[in-house]
Order: structure tokens, then sequence, then C-alpha cells
């Protein structure tokens, strides 16, 4: 099986420390927005591929839903999802979600956030979620902004005083690997164009409900760097669903 990143454990113990892990969605700056997206869970079977701590799962069984899988390749994830969002209608799974295999429409609703930028093959993917999903199933998904993985360090550019100059963007076509810096550790991610994701989407069988580029809400606009955040977007919201026949 494929190792993760997040079983490193400087790596780990660096997240750990995120806003987002230590208050969980309350901590996500994209979480406003996102759950206007997410759809009804009452009586769903949800999967959720990269779940991470869980707060996703949790939600949706909070919410209804009959049953939730929980996927993520980081043990130590799956560990702490246990920990701090244990329910009976959730299943945490360690998998790698390109390595998945269901039968056709076994899920309601499929969930994911903030993972699919480290997927290399994202259209085989695709094709795999559509089949996972039910007939007007729906999709619902985060991922960093192509915007922001384009150039690939994800940092900005700074003056001789260490003053914010601007956000680099360059070989935006040139999709695929990129070697980032996150938590100040070194990341594999992989930069697809906004046609790749949405174009793919409805030429995979998809039909497109919303497309979100989320701003930090303003409770958090006073948090350091966040007013930063709205120079350039960071994140892509998406809720997609599928159609029931593909023409």
């Amino acid at each position: 099986m494929k190792e993760s990143k997040y079983d490193d454990e400087i790596f780990f113990k660096k997240y750990s420390h995120m806003l987002r892990s230590e208050k969980g969605l309350a901590g996500a700056g994209e979480w406003p927005s996102l759950e206007k997206l997410l759809p009804d869970f009452a009586g769903k079977r949800v999967l959720d591929l990269g779940c991470g701590y869980g707060w996703h799962c949790k939600y949706a069984a909070q919410h209804g839903a009959s049953c939730v899988l929980g996927i993520d390749l980081s043990e130590k994830m799956l560990k702490r999802a246990q920990e701090k969002n244990h329910d009976s209608r959730i299943e945490y799974r360690r998998a790698a979600m390109e390595e998945l295999d269901f039968e056709e429409g076994s899920f309601d609703i499929v969930l994911s956030s903030l993972a699919f930028h480290y997927v290399k093959d994202f259209s085989a993917l695709l094709a795999n979620i559509r089949r996972f999903l039910v007939p007007g199933g729906d999709f619902v998904f985060s991922v960093e902004h192509p915007i922001f993985t384009a150039y690939g360090s994800q940092d900005w550019y700074y003056d001789a005083e260490g003053n914010i100059l601007h956000f680099p963007v360059d070989r935006y076509f040139d999709e695929g690997k990129r070697e980032a810096v996150f938590l100040g550790e070194k990341v594999t991610k992989y930069h697809r164009t906004l046609t790749t994701y949405l174009d793919g989407l409805l030429l995979g069988g998809f039909e497109l409900l919303r497309v979100v580029e989320p701003q930090p809400p303003e409770e958090m606009k006073d948090l350091p760097g966040m007013r930063d955040e709205l120079r350039r977007p960071m994140m892509l919201l998406v809720k997609a669903r599928k159609r029931f026949y593909n023409p």
C-alpha cells in the first residue's frame, strides 16, 4: 500500500497544531461556504475520501446518515478520527482512494475535503466515483485552487524586508507533480487546471450544481495572515450530481 506523508511523526505533529485540527470544522476557514453545499444526509450512505480526522464523517452521521465510510491512507489520521469522531454509524478504513473498488451504486453521497490534490490520476478516480454513486447521487469536494497549486511553492514572493509582494502563478497549463512546502515540510502534490476539474465532471457523467471560491469568514479575518487570503483564491469548492444518464 502507498504511504502517507501524514504518517511522518514530525509532519503529523505540526498538522495536529493547526486550527482546523484543534477546533474541527469551526477552525476551517472554508467550512461556512462548504456547509452550504452539503446535501440532505438523512438515511443516506456516505463515502468520505481522505477523511482525515473524521470531522465530515461525524457531521454526516449527526445529520442522519444511515452509514458513513471514511477512507484515509494515514494510520495516524484514522487513529485520531477514532478518538475524536467515533460513532456507531461510522466505519474508518485505511486505503488509497485510487485503489477502492465498490459495486455500482454503493453510495448516495461522496465527499472529499482537500485530498484530491494528492492524487495523480483524477480522471480515473472520477470515473470510479461516478460508478460508486447511485444515479442522482451527490458529489461534494474541496481542493486547493489551481491558482494556488500552479507554481508549486505555495508561498508568496517577499521584498527584502519580508513584506508580501505577490503570489506566483506560473506553468498553469503544465499539469502534474509539484513539490510544495506545507508546514515547513516538502510534500508532493498534483496540479491540474480549472478546466480539468470542472469540464472533467461534465464530460464524466455529472452535472455541476455549485462552484465556490471561498473567502475567509468575517470572524477569522483578524487572525494572523488571514486578510492576505483575500489576495488570491486558495481553495475551490464544487457540488455536482451524477446524471441519471450519460449522453
